[in-house]
């Protein structure tokens, strides 16, 4: 019989080469077909973070992923413990987050026999990852780990799935566990025809927008796209997930406001104004080309570590493909703008636009609270090393549009899938990366309850934030896009229950809040707290049509 916790099997080798890999963190939950790398794991310097759902643990990896730029890692047993990470990790690949999760699978000579838990992951998870594949032999664990890593962290980041079946796992490795397995796969610039091909038609614009989508938010290229910004004077606006409103403060050149979802921003504007768009580690799923880019004359400039889809409303003129920092900085001393001092002055006047509809918040004291005067007191909270993790719900549009971060990645959300339940997960993660920062994350009554079982784990953890749950008995971004289709709502109703009743439960402080007056107060005192904090905040979407006001005619028909 195989010895169970054999420090020279398969397992053991997995761990040993996260390790190397500078992997800090490994979160999951055990079973028969995966306990071999729990016990491995146990005796190695890699902290377990035991979940209370898969899918949970697939979040937090993907929020340790997203904010080092390093694979995330996540486990789970065989059948439904797999199944259950599909959710999280095609979130993953849809947001660029560099994700390594490794599931149990039955013994290799069951694999088509129907036997306990039997399934083909791999093949399940093709769709949902950057890659996928199964080790069915000891031999080439190193070789599959590895490029399971350099698939998931290299060009567009996302999702890699390894199938670990139990006898491979209690097996001896044969190999050396001390090679650079899943080292980084480094891009240069882009090519020097291209860059030049960009730079004249920049030079001849005199309307230019930038475009700035979730992969150049990171740290790696914050440097070179200030660079390129100030150098150029260029205009920008960002998605949900993009470069938002620190690279200006930073000496970059005037920021409009964000895009996406709907098109009807002070910055969507200022984009059709636009005669030519260049395009920064932007994504077709942040914001669909066939909505913004109604204006198919105008040249479009792609800079970005893999190609974009080809696309009827997004074929550039020119494709800078490459290290979005490395091409960048090529292409700075290239350009030569002469920008219409009046289209710069709209730039800032946009921006001046969504401060002006912030503004109104001050005077908002309705119960219950308006959401923009949730806003407007979560921003007064929200310090430049404030770490910020957002839900999917209406509460998204409010905070995406009006919430400004001042740092690269100070802001997770799930702006592909638009995945529910994401927030509280997100929040453990950032804990447990800045265990003294300020984490405040946010969602609505519904999107809440998705993963809120996790508060034990974040206990458990020690994990410390505090969390807003918008409160309006219902899952209210459905309902008022409903009504705006088909003048009436369906299936959007949802009952009540106590949240701090709740919070309570789990070992966690709540408080109710009665009066929008009563949030400054209570803020503070819930980021003094030593254990998460739930607010609940009864709020009144009825203006939640004005997000809607003068949308593009496509999302109405």
């Amino acid at each position: 019989m195989t010895e169970p916790n054999n420090p020279k099997n398969c397992a053991n080798a997995i761990v040993r080469m996260l390790e190397a890999h500078g992997v800090t963190h490994i979160f999951g939950i055990p079973g028969a077909k995966i306990d071999s790398l729990f016990v491995a794991i146990k005796h190695s310097s890699i902290k377990l973070v035991l979940c209370r759902h898969e899918q949970n643990a697939a979040f937090m990896a993907a929020a340790f992923g997203r904010v080092t730029g390093k694979v995330g890692v996540c486990i789970a047993t065989s059948g439904p413990g797999v199944t259950n990470l599909v959710t999280g990790l095609a979130t993953a690949t849809s947001e660029g987050d560099p994700v390594l999760a490794i599931g149990g699978e039955v013994p290799v000579a069951e694999r088509l026999k129907k036997t306990h838990q039997s399934l083909d992951a791999t093949e399940l998870m093709r769709p949902a990852t950057k890659f996928s594949a199964e080790v069915l032999s000891p031999l080439n664990v190193d070789e599959l780990l590895g490029k399971a890593i350099r698939e998931a962290e290299s060009g567009r980041p996302g999702a890699a799935f390894l199938s670990l079946p139990k006898d491979i796992g209690l097996a001896d490795f044969p190999g050396d566990t001390t090679g650079n397995w899943g080292q980084a796969l480094l891009q240069g610039p882009a090519a020097h025809a291209s860059i030049e091909l960009a730079a004249k038609i920049l030079s001849s614009s005199q309307r230019p927008v930038a475009i700035l989508g979730m992969q150049s938010s990171g740290q790696a290229s914050r440097h070179a796209l200030v660079n390129f910004l100030r150098a150029t004077g260029i205009p920008y606006v960002s998605t949900f997930q993009g470069a938002g409103a620190w690279v200006e403060r930073s000496g970059g050149s005037p920021y409009a406001g964000r895009i996406g979802l709907f098109r009807n921003q002070p910055a969507d504007k200022l984009l059709d104004q636009a005669d030519c768009v260049v395009t920064i580690g932007f994504d077709a799923i942040e914001y669909d080309p066939s909505i913004w880019n109604t204006n198919g004359k105008r040249p479009i400039i792609c800079i970005d570590a893999i190609a974009p889809d080809q696309d009827h409303a997004y074929l550039p003129a020119a494709e800078l493909i490459g290290d979005i920092s490395a091409t960048l900085d090529l292409l700075t001393p290239s350009v030569h703008c002469n920008i219409d001092a009046t289209f710069v002055n709209a730039a800032r006047a946009s921006f001046a636009e969504v401060q002006a509809t912030l503004n109104e918040a001050t005077s908002m004291n309705q119960f219950p609270v308006q959401p923009l005067r949730l806003v407007h007191e979560l921003r007064k909270v929200i310090t430049p090393e404030t770490h910020v993790a957002i839900d999917v719900g209406s509460n998204y549009i409010w905070m995406n549009r009006y919430c400004a971060s001042d740092n690269a990645r100070q802001m997770l959300v799930s702006n592909g899938q638009q995945t529910l339940g994401v927030s509280i997960p997100w929040a453990i993660a950032l804990s447990l990366l800045y265990p003294d920062a300020r984490i405040l994350s946010s969602s609505g009554d519904g999107g809440f309850l998705f993963t809120a079982t996790e508060l034990e784990t974040a206990v458990r953890v020690g994990a410390r934030f505090v969390h807003i749950v918008w409160n309006s008995r219902s899952y209210d971004m459905v309902a008022f896009q409903e009504d705006a289709h088909y003048g009436e709502t369906a299936g959007v109703d949802l009952g009540d229950y106590d949240v701090v009743k709740f919070a309570q439960a789990f070992g966690c402080v709540g408080y109710d809040i009665k009066s929008p007056d009563q949030l400054p107060e209570v803020l503070a005192k819930a980021f003094e707290a030593d254990v998460p904090v739930l607010i609940n905040v009864p709020v009144n979407y009825s203006h939640n049509m004005r997000l809607m006001q003068d949308v593009h005619q496509s999302f109405l028909n």
